[in-house]
């Protein structure tokens, strides 16, 4: 009996521990857009990390990523998470951006984690400007 209990918490313990890591992993992925530094992005992501958006970005790789989303983080002011919903190596992120010059940007984005670390994002963009630094109107 004894060790049935110490398994159920056990496994309890390790979920809620995955569902800590999986948004500790998000926020601290999202601080380095904040601070402007790519590499707290870069060790957020796993190997073979990919992106989709509908920005025409189709699974693009890491070096593509780089280059076509990194430079937003300019337009990025602050980040403020309405929601995070991880399970198993998955989790849901809603989130709010105020760009520099004080627009409202609202996304909701998608992730698969491998071995803790962001393996792809599949970004959903919401009300707003779509997406930081998007010259439509």
């Amino acid at each position: 009996m004894k060790l049935l209990l110490f398994t159920a918490i056990f496994c309890s313990l390790t979920t809620f521990s995955k569902a800590q890591n999986a948004e500790k992993v998000i926020r601290t992925y999202f601080e380095g857009y904040e601070k402007k530094d790519w590499n707290i992005v870069a060790s957020q992501l796993a190997d073979g990390f990919t992106f989709t958006s509908p920005n025409n970005d189709d699974h693009i790789s890491l070096a593509t990523y780089k280059e076509r989303c990194w430079p937003t983080c300019k337009f990025f002011k602050k980040i403020e998470f309405s929601k995070i919903v991880e399970k198993d190596n998955y989790a849901f992120a809603i989130y709010n951006i105020t760009t520099t010059d004080n627009k409202s940007v609202r996304n909701t984005e998608y992730y698969t984690f491998n071995n803790g670390k962001i393996k792809s994002i599949e970004c959903f963009f919401g009300p707003g400007e779509s997406f930081p630094g998007n010259k439509k109107q």
